[in-house]
């Protein structure tokens, strides 16, 4: 009597699906959760220290958004570039909001309610109702804000990390009305222009920790602007350009070892600045062309298509709760016994809201109104 080896009856886990039919790009969903959870750290350690570098590990974990960036532009190219015939641009439009605002909306609920009834800042009590409410009302909309109190000078005072989901859009609206159209000469024109203006910049500051705040706000859409057009100019050129297949767990090292070195002394002028233009317009193309073309086995799929999943409601969620750890740290000036478990409290509660927000609130959403923009409205009808 002979028997089967056991796994061969294990269930296979099988790539997601978009809504053509297409399959994901397992691996790049995997990095996007890992430079997620590299974002939800580096805010962990440097919101209770105002931000000094003495003390935060994670140095160049701020490069995370422009990976984010790239890998938007890749994705998004790899899910459109092929349908305008079929697809409208208003079409293109409702899509994309379906996806993103239904977690922006949540995001600035949170935040909200996070200044609302935060312990520990008395002050900001002292801002009258209206003006919060005016404020909420703009984040909704994914409008800049003059800064609340305990929120440095940022854009999106309510939840931060809403200043790079602005940009997005615009990346999106750029897309669907411009970049599209261009050949790919042209494209790669754009983006040789961008990477000059982001090399400017860097150049300018020495970091790449700008836009999110009024005083570098305009310095947001050269991030936005290289990172994105070259995720676009990387699926265009894909097949041409060398198969490197390093896998999930050697891509997400190399991510985590970047975004940990140290900063580049104050002796070697503008050195942190070259440091973080060579890691985004060299090597992030690079790791996103490898995990393009990168193959996992079971294990490792299911993991990349559970951090995939959960990356975007963790980014974009876990910023009100840090808040009120910071005012913790700040005004009531803890042990750092005490600041280490509410930093390790913190992380485990935005990964359970993440994952419930996902399961019970963004997935439901997203599949009710995909239905709905599917039925043609006797008034309107979504052409695609």
């Amino acid at each position: 009597m002979t028997t089967e080896p056991a796994q061969a009856h294990a269930p296979s886990v099988a790539p997601d699906r978009t809504a053509q039919g297409k399959e994901h790009y397992e691996v790049l969903d995997g990095l996007r959760g890992t430079a997620a959870i590299m974002v939800v750290l580096f805010h962990i350690m440097g919101m209770p220290i105002a931000w000094a570098d003495d003390g935060q590990l994670l140095h160049h974990a701020a490069m995370a958004v422009d990976f984010f960036f790239g890998l938007s532009g890749f994705v998004v190219a790899y899910a459109y570039d092929d349908r305008w015939g079929r697809m409208s641009v208003s079409r293109f439009f409702a899509v994309r909001l379906i996806r993103l605002h239904p977690l922006v909306l949540l995001g600035a609920l949170l935040g909200l309610i996070s200044f609302l009834i935060d312990p520990f800042a008395v002050n900001q009590r002292l801002v009258p109702l209206p003006v919060v409410l005016r404020d909420f009302a703009l984040a909704c909309a994914l409008l800049p804000y003059a800064a609340l109190p305990n929120r440095w000078t940022d854009t999106h005072s309510l939840n931060s990390p809403s200043w790079s989901l602005l940009q997005e859009y615009i990346a999106n609206i750029a897309y669907a009305l411009v970049l599209r159209r261009l050949g790919t000469r042209v494209l790669g024109l754009v983006v040789a222009l961008a990477a000059l203006t982001l090399l400017w910049v860097l150049w300018q500051t020495n970091h790449i920790d700008v836009g999110s705040d009024w005083t570098t706000v305009w310095m947001g859409p050269a991030r936005m602007a290289f990172s994105f057009t070259m995720g676009l100019l990387l699926y265009r050129l894909r097949d041409g350009l060398p198969k490197l297949r390093l896998g999930w767990i050697p891509l997400s090292a190399i991510l985590v070892v970047v975004f940990a070195s140290p900063m580049v002394p104050d002796s070697l002028p503008h050195g942190n600045g070259i440091f973080e233009a060579a890691a985004v317009i060299l090597l992030f193309p690079a790791i996103i062309l490898c995990g393009a073309h990168s193959d996992i086995g079971q294990i490792e799929m299911a993991v990349c298509k559970f951090a995939g999943r959960i990356s975007y409601p963790l980014y974009i969620l876990h910023y009100p709760f840090l808040l009120i750890y910071m005012n913790y740290a700040l005004f009531r000036k803890p042990s750092a016994a005490s600041i280490h478990l509410a930093a390790v409290g913190s992380f485990l509660l935005v990964i359970a809201v993440s994952v419930l927000a996902l399961k019970f609130y963004d997935e439901p959403i997203r599949r009710w109104l995909r239905s709905r923009s599917a039925q043609p409205s006797p008034r309107l009808a979504i052409s695609g």
